[in-house]
């Protein structure tokens, strides 16, 4: 595992694990954070096959703004031919991406070794 020198904001940690960038949400994600996540995400979703894991368990507050993040990088790493996984167990996030259909794009994992080995990802329809 080998983790960044610094985070690329407050509400964003990267590190590689197992063959997978995992970015790993933190805090209260709403329009403010996915304005600072943005950038970046679309930085790490931008190459050709992208191994991605979205960990939201350090999340306190998840609202749209942060849906609309997890539907942003799904979208990219579906077009570049790669997998995302997404790791998730707080129940009010959970229970909002259950009640918005996402949960079924994105089944979540409960933890982050669970993810890695899942054999695919973002296979879900709606």
């Amino acid at each position: 595992m080998t983790h960044d020198p610094a985070p690329p904001t407050r509400h964003l940690r990267v590190r590689r694990e197992r063959g997978h960038t995992v970015l790993e949400f933190h805090g209260e994600i709403d329009i403010l954070a996915a304005l600072e996540i943005t950038p970046h995400l679309d930085a790490l979703t931008g190459h050709p096959e992208p191994q991605i894991v979205i960990d939201l368990r350090p999340v306190d507050f998840f609202d749209c703004s942060g849906l609309r993040l997890l539907y942003r990088a799904r979208s990219r790493v579906l077009d570049r031919g790669g997998r995302l996984h997404l790791v998730c167990t707080r129940p009010l996030t959970l229970r909002v991406l259950k009640v918005t259909g996402l949960a079924r794009l994105l089944p979540p994992s409960a933890s982050l070794d669970a993810a890695l080995g899942q054999p695919e990802a973002t296979s879900g329809t709606l």
